[in-house]
């Protein structure tokens, strides 16, 4: 029997435990589940956030636990959860702590073929990075397709919504603190590309260069190419080809094709997705110049946080969200 059979086979609804539910990832998940009848949210009194007993015998009786937490925190619930031999839930962990971890399944459904069941069948979830949903959604089918050599010298760069910097970051941005826009990240030791580097499926680490514009939310994530240096020297017409073939019946993953004559070609701003779950792929380029830029456009907040985490719970408990 699968764990999908498992976690619906008691005729019951599916509980949920959110660890770290005051959080700006958690308050969003909690937000999301409050609309849906598929899932029933257990939650702990704010008295008891830290009390580990108390959080352990909510794990005990829940289906499913959502890790909102630092990555030690994190770190410290998943041995609570193991503590629980038979009795413990599954788990998807929304911090960095096992993201790289072979004995997790990484919670990007539509990386590969046949992720999806995999992360439906996982005990143990790590949700993904915003940027490296964006970043692997890029590279992974290029490598896959053979067009991108696995040792390529990779540029990642990127601007995010201050809401994915958490409270301390949204704070300054809405008491007028912060500048319009800044890099970050500027030492390469950016926490996200350990998973950027090993779900793109590259063996030579990329250069990313994050940064933060004065808006709440939106993503955009981009990767320069030189065509002929990719194999084959394909057209921007062969790069929406492998992207379409790739994400190919994605139900949230829009491959939207673009050529150097395409109305509007060569804009492209960070909002338009917020508040869905969906993310946009589009290729800009010239054909005659050789090169390309792909990118990536997502809500942080969305299929880059809890909106990847509530698909993952989705698949893993066999209920529609």
């Amino acid at each position: 029997m699968s764990e999908i059979s498992k976690s619906t086979s008691k005729g019951k609804v599916p509980t949920v435990f959110i660890d770290g539910e005051a959080g700006t990832t958690g308050l969003e998940i909690r937000e999301r589940l409050a609309k849906l009848h598929a899932v029933q949210v257990k939650s702990i009194a704010p008295d008891k956030r830290k009390d580990a007993r108390a959080r352990q015998a909510l794990m005990r009786d829940v289906d499913l636990v959502v890790l909102c937490l630092p990555d030690d925190a994190a770190r410290e619930a998943v041995a609570l959860a193991d503590a629980l031999g038979g009795d413990a839930p599954r788990i998807i962990d929304a911090s960095t702590a096992h993201r790289v971890n072979p004995d997790w399944v990484f919670g990007f459904p539509e990386m590969s073929q046949g992720h999806a069941e995999r992360v439906a069948n996982a005990r143990r979830v790590a949700n993904p990075g915003c940027y490296p949903t964006g970043g692997i959604a890029i590279l992974r089918p290029l490598i896959e397709a053979g067009l991108m050599a696995d040792d390529y010298a990779v540029s990642v760069n990127a601007v995010s919504g201050y809401s994915g910097g958490g409270k301390a970051m949204i704070e300054v941005h809405e008491h007028g603190r912060a500048p319009n826009f800044e890099l970050y990240g500027l030492g390469l030791l950016h926490k996200h590309v350990p998973e950027l580097q090993h779900y793109s499926l590259l063996k030579r680490r990329p250069i990313f260069v994050p940064s933060v514009g004065h808006y709440r939310q939106g993503m955009l994530v981009s990767v320069p190419l030189h065509l002929d240096t990719l194999a084959g020297k394909p057209k921007i017409r062969d790069l929406n080809a492998v992207y379409a073939k790739h994400f190919a019946g994605a139900k949230l993953i829009r491959v939207i094709g673009t050529d150097d004559t395409a109305p509007g070609h060569g804009r492209i701003e960070p909002e338009s997705l917020n508040g869905t779950d969906f993310m946009e792929l589009r290729v800009f380029g010239s054909d005659a110049l050789g090169q390309a830029v792909v990118v990536a456009k997502l809500d942080n907040l969305g299929k880059g946080a809890s909106g990847a985490a509530v698909q993952c719970m989705g698949l893993m408990l066999g209920v529609e969200v």
